[in-house]
Parts: C-alpha cells; structure tokens; sequence
C-alpha cells in the first residue's frame, strides 16, 4: 500500500506493506515543493509552483503508476484546498500517479494526523494533544488510545506565517512579535476549551516541529523533546539573525530555513496559547494515518460506514426506508455496472452511502428535502470522506427527484459526469417504487439499458395491481426525458 500527502509545503510518500497485520515500511521519498508559497491574493497557483508540482509528481508515478487500484492513497491538504485553479493540478497528479486525488477537509486532515501518531506511540493511557504544524495549517486533536475526540484545524502554518510575515526574509524583534501575537489570536477560540478538557502528553509531529526539535536538541537546549524554556529560548536566538538567509543554527537544513521562522513563531503561539510545559515529537503523522486508514477500508473497518450511521441517527433519518432504497439501488447497479462501466467498488460504496442518506433534508424541512440533504452532505464535517467524495453524494442526493439538475452535474469535473449522471438515475429509480414506503417487498425487476434508453421489466399483472406506482414511473420517465434518457417499463 502506499500514501501521498501532497502539502502545502511538502510532497510525502511512503510504501508500505502488511506483515503479520502491521505496516512495515519499505519506501520514503519527500520532495519540498513550496506549493503554498506558489498561492497569490487571488487563490490562484502560480505556473512555476505548479510545473514544481508536476515535475515531482511525474517521479513518485514510477513507484505508483502499476499499484493497483484501491492501494494508494492521495491526498491534498490546505494550499489544495484554497487554489481557485487546483483542478488543474489534480488532473495532471492523477494522469501522473494513475489513482485518484482526494482533497480532504482540514477536520479530516486532523484526524488521520492522529490516527498515524496514535499508531507511531505507545498508549500510556490518558488523553493526548497532538500538534501538527503544516504548511498552511496547524491541526490541534485531543484524543485516547486510537480515538481522536476534538479536532480543529487553524489557518496558520510555516508557509503562510513565513509568507505574512517575514516576506522578504526579514528578521526583526517586532516581526517576531506580531507572528507570536497574530499565532495566539488564531488559537483565541480554542484555548479555553482545550485547557478545561486537559491532557496527559502533548505530542508534536510533522516537518516544522521535527525541525525545531532538531535545534534545540543540537543547541543543548533540550535533551528530551520541546521545552516551553527551551522553545522560548530558540526564538530569542531567532532575533539575533537579521535575514532568513544568514540563519546560522545547529541542526536546521538548508531547505527548511526559508519557513523555519515562521513555523516556529506558530508552534510559540500553540505552546503560549495551551500553556504546554513539555512536548514530545512522533515520527507518524498524515501518511502514515493514511495508510492505517486504507488498512481499515481493506479490511471492511471503514470510517466512512460509522459516520454515514452517525448521521442517520443524527439527523433522524427513516432507516426503514433508508435500508430498501439502498438494497433496491444496489441491485440495479449490480445488473449495470458492467455495461455502464460503473464497476468500481467505490462508486458503488458511495452510491449506497447516498442512498441511505438520500432523506437527511427532511430533518430541516420536507419542501425541497434534497437541496437541504445536498447542501448538509457538501457542508458537514464528515470523517473518513474526502471533498470530492462529500460532492458526489451531494450530488446525488440533489438528483433524487423532480426536475433533474443538469447544471449541477455539468459544473462537475468531465471525468465525473458520465459515471455521477449514471447513478443518479439508478437512484432516482430506487426512490420512485418505494415511494409507497410499503413493508411488502418488490417483486424481482429487471433492468436494461442500451445507450441512454432504459427499460424496466416487471412480472405480469404487477403494475396493474399498482397503479400509482406505474403513474409514478411516467412521471419520472418525463422528467429523464429532458435528461436525455428515454424509460420505458412493461
């Protein structure tokens, strides 16, 4: 299996394999891209950013292009999640790598951060804080044993504090202090809840904070971990040096200096912030999360089917009827999948996902209940799921019934038209013959399809007995007329 985290300020991968029900590491490769440092006022990548991208995309392709699909996972994180013209580096990163791009939530991003820790370190017991400081964000998750329990992820990391800050490289006492006051004031609304919840070990990870421990470490400053002294004492050290370039410190990489002020100037404001004494650093963070994650969707241990029951409960959601419009889709796109190339395990978890929820809006109101269902799906924190994923079960949910939102799907992603339009009208379908929300079960039905005509086949005498159904049907078969699929039943 493998993971690549595409961050705002690296590119990581890591290949591991399963031995005896562990990951063992076989390859690593990390390449300082400085994506975040390629973000304009606008949002927009610039092209040297972007050819850097690619560039080292097109090399970590050769170790994942020929894995199979299923095995790797890719994902993009602050600076991918703020470029108005990402797409066009996702498609390349996909041509490149040959598997998917998932772009994930900064509340997702936090908790596969712990999950890699959680499985880097032994459990002492108690709750821990992890501290993750990233390129363009800084991830704060308190949680026991393999279970992260509050998760936020704040807008500031070493790029972008290094960017706002120290532009030009410039090192002065009053910069530092406006970097440390702008670093308390995005922590301001989650100090008073994380210091009442309390912890039993902080714990840091990632690039910058590794670096800073490097530092310290070489400067005697520390023999174990970061110390609040310690870390207070580095940024003091900081001030004597009047440009990035002329950065003198034991242990700092070259490559690390250009954003290792402003990194530190965060992790100050985190340690202030939380009044943290003593923080140790793990070596696991977002890939290896990504990997144990992959691990579980392998083993049928997805995260994504406990926060789909989590929102059905949440949200009171008729899981009756949630059950027989996701059994009824699922067996119309067993009879398809090979025909409409929708033969894709993932799809197809999405589908049923979507199907399930496919009346979360009716706890807001039932006029218009799938424009609230799509704008809960595209707006919740929903762990486990990606962006992408989270819009493609919007969009179906969006496409159940009544006028078929075409618009919706032809501002998706081409590569996503095809296969989303697909699945929607296997959706729409399931949600017309339970509509009755009857316990008597469907009789069998058969469905074909030859190009956009669908053909649905039921036993003798069935419609008849059902006439509301049968005017259902020609309802629906007009409004997939002006979708351009023609339907047809018997």
């Amino acid at each position: 299996m493998a993971a690549l985290d595409l961050g705002s300020n690296s590119f990581h991968l890591i290949i591991a394999r399963v031995v005896d029900g562990s990951l063992q590491i076989i390859d690593r490769e990390r390449e300082m891209v400085r994506l975040g440092g390629g973000l304009d006022e606008k949002n927009m990548l610039s092209a040297e950013a972007m050819e850097r991208a690619m560039d080292c995309l097109t090399r970590f392709g050769q170790l994942l292009r020929n894995m199979p699909q299923g095995t790797v996972r890719i994902t993009g994180t602050n600076t991918l999640r703020k470029a108005r013209n990402a797409h066009e580096l996702i498609e390349h990163a996909e041509q490149a790598l040959g598997h998917p791009v998932d772009i994930i939530a900064g509340v997702e991003e936090a908790r596969l951060i712990y999950l890699g820790v959680a499985h880097s370190l032994s459990d002492s017991g108690g709750q821990r804080l992890v501290v993750d400081i990233g390129g363009g964000s800084t991830e704060l998750i308190l949680g026991e044993g393999f279970t992260p329990n509050t998760m936020e992820s704040l807008h500031m990391g070493c790029v972008s504090f290094s960017q706002r800050f120290f532009p030009n490289g410039d090192i002065t006492r009053k910069k530092l202090n406006k970097a440390r006051l702008a670093a308390l004031q995005e922590m301001e609304p989650v100090i008073t809840r994380y210091r009442r919840l309390g912890w039993q070990q902080a714990i840091g990870t990632s690039g910058t904070i590794r670096a800073v421990l490097s530092v310290v470490t070489a400067m005697g400053l520390c023999d174990d971990g970061i110390s609040a002294a310690a870390l207070s004492q580095l940024v003091d050290k900081l001030a004597d040096y009047s440009h990035v370039d002329k950065l003198d410190l034991p242990g700092l990489s070259q490559e690390r200096a250009p954003v290792f002020v402003g990194g530190a100037m965060v992790l100050l404001g985190v340690f202030e912030g939380l009044r943290i004494d003593q923080m140790t650093v793990s070596d696991g963070a977002l890939r290896e999360g990504l990997l144990y994650d992959l691990l579980g969707r392998i083993r049928d241990e997805d995260v994504r089917t406990r926060t789909v029951a989590s929102l059905l409960s949440r949200y009171q959601v008729d899981q009756v009827q949630a059950e027989r419009v996701a059994d009824t889709t699922s067996g119309f796109l067993a009879q398809l999948s090979e025909i409409w190339s929708l033969a894709d395990d993932n799809l197809g978890h999405l589908l049923n996902w979507a199907a399930q929820l496919h009346e979360i809006g009716m706890d807001i109101s039932h006029h218009h209940y799938q424009k609230h269902g799509a704008y809960i799906l595209n707006n919740a924190d929903m762990p486990g799921f990606s962006s992408q994923e989270q819009a493609v079960m919007a969009s179906l949910v969006l496409a159940q019934r009544r006028k078929y939102p075409q618009a919706e799907f032809d501002a998706l992603p081409a590569s996503w038209q095809k296969p989303l339009s697909r699945l929607s009208v296997l959706l729409r379908l399931a949600v017309v013959l339970h509509r009755g929300r009857s316990d008597d079960p469907l009789p069998d039905i058969r469905l074909n399809v030859t190009k956009r005509q669908l053909s649905l086949s039921f036993p003798a005498g069935w419609l008849d007995e059902h006439a509301l159904t049968q005017a259902d049907l020609e309802q629906e078969a007009a409004y997939l007329t002006k979708a351009g699929y023609t339907l047809k039943f018997k």
